[in-house]
């Protein structure tokens, strides 16, 4: 994650490759407008996304980590 002072910090963990299954990035679990719009998001609207990116990560992170690993494997 990218830190700034007294920023809410990027979920951005330099992983990033967008699961065309889902729409999501395999790293952080943020649409491409999602991660293209974070910059003008404000502190609290941040905060927000970042609880809808943990309930993400909870719900397809065995799905995109499986297609990730049979795409790489070829």
């Amino acid at each position: 994650m990218s830190v700034g002072i007294g920023k809410v910090p990027s979920p951005c963990n330099s992983v990033c490759a967008i699961d065309t299954d889902s729409g999501y990035c395999a790293g952080c679990y943020r649409t491409i407008d999602e991660i293209a719009g974070w910059l003008d998001l404000n502190e609290d609207a941040r905060r927000a996304l970042l609880g809808v990116l943990e309930e993400r990560r909870r719900r397809y992170a065995h799905a995109i980590a499986e297609r990730h690993a049979t795409h790489a494997q070829r």
